[in-house]
């Protein structure tokens, strides 16, 4: 499995204090939790490097926000091992204040107005710019004498993404934070975080099923499916291994029986394939003598095909596999 090169090696090993002026790593080993008779994490090896924009992506139900509520300090593990920046933060109250979790309908009391959801944040978190919040409200188009309970779905996500945001927390992940955004906003938050975790670098995870909106903002891609990891990689390298190649049924056969094929679909006697491996000079030499037309696969396109259900209902033609052997 290809794990990125950015974990514990760059924050001092597993002996040190995972502390970073940039943010907070993350470490787990063997990290389980079960609910009942499903396995909500299963053994979960992960190393994510701090003052970094990590995604973590997969369907509903593949453990996302198990792993942020445990990290979060939200959930007790399992079992195994959980590091925030070299700590156990399971009522760790110092590292629980350094770290940031927003998820739907879980940052605000909704009864009181956001200015005081405001103040109180800034009274209990120690990194919290309550100036900056206050404008990001009116930047948001929301007033801050709103009360979250009277918001539409979107208008509270943008005011969770706010206490995301003016937190500025070592660690601060943010859990489908674009649920009922129109497209204008979603970019405002995008643009927003882009710009200040450059002037106040920090640890961010991106959880969301969106990932065309988020795509070019991420350094590492970690993929979960069914409680396991699938895939953690850097960005970039994932971008670069994955390809779709389209042409005669015979030559892209050829071709794919060097690479790791996630899809296939037949369009007459044209055949589509996306594959995820290193497609070399030679190979890429290879397609072109061939006739073959080679692109870049969106990452959108190789997180569904990754993480398809083999053996659900297939009426399109396409074949995928989700193996993570294959991926490695």
């Amino acid at each position: 499995m290809t794990q990125p090169h950015t974990g514990r090696s760059q924050t001092g090993g597993s002996g040190g204090s995972g502390a970073d002026p940039s943010g907070l790593d993350v470490h787990t080993r063997d990290l389980s939790l079960r609910y009942g008779k499903t396995r909500a994490l299963d053994d979960l090896d992960l190393d994510l490097g701090a003052g970094r924009i990590h995604g973590l992506l997969g369907r509903n139900g593949a453990g996302k926000t198990t792993l942020l509520s445990i990290l979060a300090s939200l959930l007790p593990s399992g079992g195994g091992v959980v590091e925030v920046g070299g700590r156990d933060p399971f009522e760790d109250e110092e590292r629980m204040s350094q770290i940031s979790l927003i998820r739907e309908g879980g940052n605000t009391v909704g009864d009181e107005t956001l200015s005081w959801n405001l103040d109180l944040h800034a009274a209990i978190r120690p990194t919290f710019d309550r100036d900056w919040a206050g404008h990001l409200v009116t930047q948001f188009g929301l007033s801050p004498d709103a009360k979250p309970d009277k918001l539409s779905r979107g208008q509270r996500s943008a005011a969770n993404a706010i206490l995301g945001l003016a937190a500025r927390a070592p660690l601060t992940m943010f859990d489908e934070v674009h649920l009922g955004m129109d497209a204008p906003t979603r970019q405002l938050f995008t643009d927003l975080l882009i710009a200040d975790v450059v002037e106040h670098p920090r640890t961010i995870i991106l959880s969301s099923h969106l990932i065309s909106e988020i795509e070019h903002l991420l350094e590492t891609v970690t993929v979960l499916h069914h409680g396991r990891l699938l895939l953690s990689a850097e960005a970039d390298d994932v971008r670069r291994r994955g390809v779709t190649i389209t042409g005669p049924v015979a030559a892209v056969d050829a071709l794919g029986r060097q690479l790791s094929v996630v899809a296939m679909r037949d369009l007459g006697p044209t055949r589509q394939i996306t594959a995820y491996g290193e497609l070399d000079e030679r190979l890429l030499a290879d397609a072109e003598r061939a006739g073959l037309e080679v692109s870049a696969a969106p990452l959108q396109d190789l997180f569904i095909h990754l993480t398809a259900d083999p053996t659900a209902g297939n009426t399109s033609g396409n074949t995928a596999t989700s193996d993570p052997e294959a991926l490695s």
